[in-house]
């Protein structure tokens, strides 16, 4: 008789597949028991009774459901929860805290093409490279449109970060890779000693957006955090400085922007937007000097399989009986997203 635990993917199934290829089931049917069905999409179906009422581990991402006092009342034995995918919030409940079920996520997995992502955004706002490309389609054969769009390149560059969290960070170390660059950094709960030691300098955000080139947000989207980028922030930017956002639309305020961005004096770099997507007749979307992605810094694709891959990790040290590197306690959903 097996004494591995029982365990259950919950999942949807494009992210099923994204995310559990051969390897990864393999590794994973090597640490529990999957049964005859190692994955589903709902926790509501008659047919599953039986096997949740065994199931002592699940292993979560994109659509799992929101594990409510119902459902947790058809998994008894349910032990600990293995989130593939960033925040939690979306499906933790009260009852799932207190009945000491053991969490974890990706998000430090997750964080890591977000920070790629928003780094690659720095470097090319030094160029204005977008809002260039999109002045090319008006302009065609005269360049004398460059200049129009401020000074030019990455040396000696302002980067001021909005939220020292796991992606902020991350960015931080990646700006020091520029010449002659300084890192401001804002951030209410941040240590300035941890700052500094990451290559970056705890100012105000008052002074963060007076003197940055490039403002990019990192901050979690929380009741007080919402709006926190509105007309007053907006236009205390400097002329011809970049917003990138790739945290969470709610973070600045959407009326707010598209009416700044209509001055033409500042630049917005949006993977994220509020509401998302925008609605069609938004005039962000025919404004040169605003580019807008469709929410793709995090993990795509084959990146998903790194928070499988941490998820894994845990569950192999959770089994050990070792210290979790990636568990969330309720405390921690105060501050973090």
């Amino acid at each position: 008789m097996s004494l591995k635990p029982q365990a259950l993917l919950v999942m949807n199934s494009g992210t099923f597949a994204d995310q559990f290829d051969s390897t990864r089931l393999e590794r994973l049917a090597g640490m529990v028991e999957l049964g005859d069905q190692a994955w589903t999409d709902t926790l509501d179906a008659a047919e599953l009774a039986g096997r949740l009422e065994e199931v002592e581990i699940l292993l979560t991402s994109w659509g799992v459901p929101r594990l409510t006092a119902e459902r947790l009342e058809r998994m008894p034995k349910l032990r600990a929860v293995f989130h593939c995918a960033g925040t939690v919030r979306s499906f933790v409940s009260e009852e799932l805290w207190d009945r000491g079920i053991t969490v974890t996520n990706g998000a430090d997995a997750n964080a890591i093409p977000v920070a790629e992502f928003t780094f690659a955004s720095i470097v090319l706002a030094g160029k204005k490279a977008h809002v260039l490309a999109n002045d090319a389609r008006t302009f065609r054969d005269d360049w004398d449109y460059v200049s129009a769009r401020g000074e030019l390149g990455n040396i000696g560059r302002v980067v001021g970060i909005v939220g020292f969290s796991r992606i902020g960070r991350r960015v931080v170390n990646l700006v020091q890779q520029l010449q002659d660059a300084t890192c401001l950094v804002s951030d209410p709960h941040a240590n300035p000693v941890e700052v500094a030691a990451a290559g970056g300098r705890l100012v105000t955000l008052e002074e963060l957006l007076r003197k940055s080139d490039v403002v990019s947000i990192h901050a979690p989207a929380l009741p007080e955090t919402r709006n926190m980028i509105s007309t007053a922030e907006l236009q205390a930017m400097k002329d011809h400085a970049t917003l990138i956002n790739t945290a969470r639309g709610s973070l600045v305020d959407t009326a707010a922007l598209e009416v700044e961005c209509q001055k033409g004096r500042i630049t917005a770099l949006l993977d994220v937007t509020e509401p998302e997507p925008l609605p069609a007749g938004s005039v962000l979307y025919d404004l040169p000097n605003v580019v807008i992605t469709p929410h793709i810094a995090g993990s795509l694709g084959t990146e998903t399989r790194r928070m499988s891959d941490a998820a894994l990790d845990d569950l192999e040290r959770y089994l050990a009986g070792k210290d979790l590197l990636a568990q969330v306690v309720h405390a921690d959903l105060g501050l973090s997203a």
